[in-house]
């Protein structure tokens, strides 16, 4: 989603300010802005589209303030224009802000009765107005926005700088993420931490409900009752986090081709590679006797916690209720007495996943977290956290993150069967052996991808795109389709292939790829009649099988050849091709792989 960043300094901030913001572009946006106290009043530049706008705009009109703060805007309230972009201010006040304020229409309605004139489309400048509304009658900065911070009903991460205080921010988080970065005579904000890497590698996370002072030597944190709170500074990591594309076009391609060493990494946390055994830390939950696991995520890390399903109901015998987030905590439904709900999430801040979280912790549930960055809000509202050493996604179509994913989740599922007696030693020994073999046939699939540059020349004449599966493969139909349309912007839709006949077939002619995911496995024979039923109406299809071509009994426009694997581990090496097919399409059609249209990296608000 948005980001955010401030910084208090005795020098020019407004070029920091460009570079700390450059470093959030992994989380989409359509327009960039900063603003700065100079002179003790508020200058401001603002551009649409690319950060290059802004630099632009900056190298003819510059900005010399000492304090400032900036902002990337994904579109939630008004169109992406320069006038929607933040920061909004007006003569006293100027702010940045993620999230959504739910109340802005009834404040806005309040505030224009009083005199306020709007200039925006956005909830963001109702908060702007509310704080000058408050200093015009009398306050000060800081209880002006305590006050105001009282009637913003949503949830928001806001960054705040006031005409005449050069040295004076505000920060208040509610539902979406802040650091607070410490410098020597300088201090940071950040809705991330990796912006902030260049200039400190000390960091305090704001809790739910606080709200901060920000001054040159250092900064007070109030929890929401007002109380002065403790939070402790953090040693980051974000340091570690800074990349580039190295010799790849795209940040996606880099992440495609880092699985086997991700992979690795995440199954080194988890295994015990000389004894061939899981080594689950402990996580202070009785697996043997969890009645249902419920899981929950959106987007691409659904896909995943849908996989879990089939693999946690198999393995370790365990019924399981998957649902989307968005959906889960709406629909009220009854969790059992010492369920475990697991939660995924690449960026551990994905609003709705996280309002579902609290859902089911209300409800009674043990919480456990799939996340890549331990330190998130998630990951800290878990009972505990199984991470994914994924490192940084830069590309906002997940590749890596979900393979890491998907990696975490089987090495639980074998740690659930055993404290359950479901696998027995030999098993578990066979399956682990499987897992680790899981990098090195990945990285053979990254040997050469001549074949999907051809393919892509086909799908991208292509107007409608079918992916199907069966079984376990039926969740990567849909991650296929899921990657193909947020990168290359083509219609595709994922189907379980059992369903094709009622209703899909409809679709099915000489001018549709049909993209089977078909696993040599106990369903490759039915698989292979709903193949050939796309063949008998002049469906292209492309095949992603360690099958042979005469195992089909049909003509193949493609066939995508897959190593032979255990069916528990077909899932993490299945999802290579589908992100290749996807990236080399949208390449071939020339978009923004890493940076789609209206695509964000981490969804924060609802």
């Amino acid at each position: 989603m948005c980001g955010i960043v401030g910084i208090l300094s005795t020098e020019p901030v407004a070029l920091d300010l460009v570079d700390a913001l450059r470093r959030l572009e992994y989380r989409g946006y359509d327009s960039a802005g900063i603003a700065t106290v100079e002179n003790g009043h508020l200058g401001r530049r603002r551009a649409e589209g690319k950060l290059r706008n802004l630099e632009s705009r900056l190298a003819s009109e510059p900005l010399n303030g000492h304090i400032g703060i900036g902002h990337t805007r994904w579109a939630t309230h008004g169109r992406p224009i320069e006038r929607n972009a933040h920061p909004h201010m007006t003569p006293r006040v100027s702010v940045v802000h993620n999230g959504i304020i739910e109340n802005f229409r009834e404040l806005r309605e309040e505030l224009t009765a009083a005199g306020h004139v709007f200039e925006t489309e956005t909830d963001t400048e109702t908060v702007v107005h509310l704080i000058t509304d408050q200093m015009d009658k009398g306050a000060g900065p800081i209880d002006a926005v305590k006050s105001a911070l009282k009637r913003l009903h949503g949830a928001f991460a806001l960054a705040i700088i006031f005409a005449g205080e050069d040295n004076l921010m505000m920060a208040a988080r509610l539902g979406s993420p802040l650091v607070v970065g410490h410098g020597e005579g300088r201090m940071f904000l950040g809705s991330d931490a990796i912006a902030l890497a260049p200039f400190t590698d000390t960091v305090t996370y704001l809790e739910e409900g606080d709200f901060a002072v920000l001054r040159n030597d250092g900064v007070e944190i109030f929890d929401r009752d007002e109380n002065p709170a403790q939070r402790v500074p953090i040693k980051s990591q974000a340091n570690a986090l800074l990349v580039d594309k190295g010799n790849h076009r795209h940040f996606m391609a880099k992440e495609i081709h880092e699985q086997p060493e991700v992979i690795s990494h995440t199954l080194a946390h988890y295994l015990d590679m000389a004894e061939g055994r899981i080594h689950l830390p402990d996580i202070g939950i009785d697996l043997s006797s969890v009645p249902r696991v419920t899981i929950s995520a959106c987007g691409t890390a659904y896909y995943a916690g849908l996989v879990a399903k089939y693999w946690i109901e198999r393995y370790a015998r365990v019924p399981v209720e998957i649902d989307i987030a968005s959906e889960l905590r709406y629909r009220e439904a009854p969790l059992p007495q010492g369920g475990l709900a697991i939660f995924v999430s690449q960026s551990g801040e994905t609003a709705d996943t996280l309002a579902t979280l609290r859902y089911c912790k209300e409800q009674g549930q043990r919480i456990a977290a799939v996340v890549n960055v331990r330190t998130s809000t998630i990951a800290r509202e878990s009972d505990v956290v199984l991470p994914t050493l994924a490192g940084p996604e830069i590309g906002v179509a997940s590749t890596k993150a979900f393979t890491c994913q998907l990696t975490a989740l089987a090495c639980f599922t074998l740690a659930l069967g055993r404290a359950r007696g479901t696998i027995d030693e030999a098993t578990e020994r066979t399956l682990v052996k499987e897992l680790m073999e899981v990098p090195r046939q990945i990285a053979d699939q990254l040997f050469d991808e001549t074949q999907y540059e051809h393919l892509a020349h086909l799908l991208a004449k292509s107007n409608d795109v079918l992916y199907l599966g069966r079984g376990i493969s039926f969740p990567l139909a849909m991650e296929g389709a899921l990657k193909l349309k947020e990168i290359s912007y083509l219609h595709a839709e994922g189907y379980a292939a059992g369903e094709l006949k009622h209703g899909p077939i409809a679709l099915i002619d000489e001018k549709v790829p049909v993209i089977i995911v078909a696993p040599r496995d106990g369903l490759f024979e039915k698989t292979i009649s709903n193949m050939q039923e796309v063949a008998a109406r002049g469906g292209q299809i492309v095949m992603i099988s360690n099958a042979l071509d005469d195992d089909v009994g049909c003509p193949l426009t493609a066939h995508i050849r897959m190593p032979d694997a255990h069916d528990f581990t077909n899932p993490i090496i299945y999802a290579v091709p589908i992100q290749l097919i996807a990236y080399h399409t949208a390449v071939q059609m020339g978009t923004d792989v890493d940076q789609p249209r209206n695509l964000a990296k981490s969804v924060t608000v609802e």
